[in-house]
């Protein structure tokens, strides 16, 4: 017979209490392999494809796309064992219709036994009011449908008598002869009630004011009727007719103005977002719910805000060296294979000014009171998706060579891009780098992912007049701006980090002596 199992969503993250199922993979009447992905969910981190544990048929899914559901609620059935018999008939209750039937016989003459579900009780019960199949009992509960009984062989069961009205509806006297001798007595006629209309609710004070309003309005019948139609009172449409009349011009006029004029950048696909939200009915507003990603995001950036004080410092770079060494490294059959940027020469040069102060690769344990120094550097890169802002980091970056970080750093914001970031990728950063000069800015006061002690912002990379060797010639040049948490790292400290990572990309030669 089919064996069904039920899925359960899993805990695809540590610490995860609940995720949004986004879509499904199979239908109901599907084959599935065991670990098959079956359902993409979005948890507050990333993007997650879940195996099924089971092989089978897909027997029902649970829960639409689109609903947020805690962790270990049901999501699917699977049926293991399809092809297995199905589960035998239920019997019928012979000895139970026998001793209906029995009864029947048995019952004195003018008290016949009339069904209630499989019991017997003779005729008088039937005066009684009962309740209806499905209606409250007296004790609230729902009384379940009386299933039919089953017929003897020797009497044919009646049919089930009509309900009765009860005694406050009948006012009907009883009959005044008993029936035949043998007969059953004819069941009375349900009583109907016919419904009540509403009462019609009396308009409030603006409404007969607006309707007043609409009728001293000037306006020939076929006006009054577009206007009706569209839903616009007259009241409001300033007339441009002779006499003060309002004309269909002037209707159109009003409808076109009242219309919602959205921003243009809110249409079509340059607002993705805007799908996920309820648009309100005047159509200049849609709210968005936050969860995911968003709402992580959110809870770490307040977090992270009122609770390391931040210090931020800045630095602005000659990086002409470092966009030559960008240049040759692309024309390298080493890197033919990779994406060449000079934000490959930021990261390294500050795993190499970490490697030179260790003591700023920390974190602060509030719980215990302690300073934790990390021995390895987990390099975080900020990553802006249409999800919101991940961060990911590429573990043991400091043992990488070049063409190994470049990799890395390629894979890991492919893979963010593509919303399949696994909640493994974003734990345990050390320190972290934001590329804002991609969006042409040329620096900011960036936010410390939580955990960490200091973050690097890298700028847009402008040519620029710059005074060079005792002249001014047109340079590459950025700007670079460290935040650190100030309870583990001073000014002196975040000053030195920062002034390393410059000179590296000022002269990326400096790397070879340092590293």
């Amino acid at each position: 017979m089919p064996t069904h199992q039920t899925f359960h969503l899993p805990d695809a993250g540590e610490g995860l209490t609940e995720a949004e199922i986004v879509e499904w993979h199979v239908a109901v009447g599907d084959t599935v392999e065991l670990n098959q992905t079956i359902v993409e969910i979005e948890t507050a981190k990333s993007l997650v494809e879940l195996p099924s544990p089971y092989a089978g048929v897909v027997a029902e899914i649970l829960v639409q796309p689109g609903t947020t559901v805690d962790v270990g609620a049901p999501i699917i059935v699977v049926d293991v064992d399809p092809s297995g018999a199905a589960a035998p008939a239920p019997v019928p209750d012979v000895d139970a219709g026998a001793a209906v039937a029995g009864a029947d016989a048995a019952a004195p003459e003018g008290k016949q036994a009339v069904l209630v579900g499989y019991g017997v009780a003779d005729a008088s019960s039937a005066r009684r009011p009962r309740v209806a199949q499905g209606a409250a009992g007296p004790t609230g509960g729902s009384r379940a449908p009386a299933a039919a009984p089953v017929a003897s062989s020797a009497a044919a069961a009646p049919a089930a008598p009509a309900p009765l009205a009860p005694p406050a509806a009948t006012s009907a006297p009883a009959a005044s002869s008993a029936p035949a001798s043998g007969q059953r007595p004819a069941p009375a006629a349900p009583t109907r009630t016919a419904p009540v209309a509403p009462a019609a609710t009396a308009p409030n004070g603006a409404t007969a004011a607006r309707a007043a309003a609409s009728e001293r309005a000037l306006a020939k019948p076929p006006v009054r009727k577009l206007a009706r139609d569209l839903g616009i009172d007259l009241g409001s449409v300033i007339p441009t007719g002779p006499g003060g009349i309002v004309t269909r011009e002037d209707v159109v006029a009003y409808q076109a103005s009242a219309q919602p004029q959205a921003l243009a950048t809110y249409a079509g696909d340059d607002a993705p977002w805007l799908a996920q939200g309820t648009v309100s009915h005047d159509g200049r507003q849609t709210r968005v719910p936050v969860k995911s990603v968003r709402k992580r995001t959110a809870e770490a950036m307040v977090a992270s805000a009122f609770t390391a004080p931040h210090v931020t410092v800045f630095h602005t770079v000659d990086v002409t060296r470092t966009m030559k060494l960008v240049a040759r490294l692309r024309e390298d059959r080493e890197f033919t294979d990779v994406r060449v940027t000079p934000l490959l020469v930021a990261a390294k040069a500050l795993i190499l000014a970490v490697d030179r102060h260790p003591e700023i690769n920390a974190s602060w344990d509030d719980a215990s009171q302690e300073i934790v120094y990390k021995h390895y550097v987990n390099l975080g890169i900020a990553a802006a998706t249409p999800r919101g802002l991940v961060v990911p980091n590429i573990k043991d970056a400091h043992r990488m060579g070049l063409k190994e970080l470049a990799v890395g750093i390629a894979d890991l914001t492919a893979t963010a891009r593509a919303g399949k970031t696994t909640p493994t990728d974003m734990s345990d950063g050390t320190i972290t780098i934001t590329n804002v000069g991609v969006f042409g800015i040329d620096t900011g006061t960036p936010i410390l992912n939580p955990g960490e002690a200091a973050i690097l912002a890298f700028g847009a990379i402008r040519e620029q007049p710059w005074v060079h060797k005792g002249k001014i010639r047109v340079r590459h040049v950025t700007q670079l701006a460290l935040s650190f948490d100030h309870r583990l790292v001073d000014g002196g400290l975040g000053a030195r980090v920062l002034s390393d990572v410059a000179k590296v990309l000022e002269d990326p030669a400096q790397g070879l002596v340092w590293g």
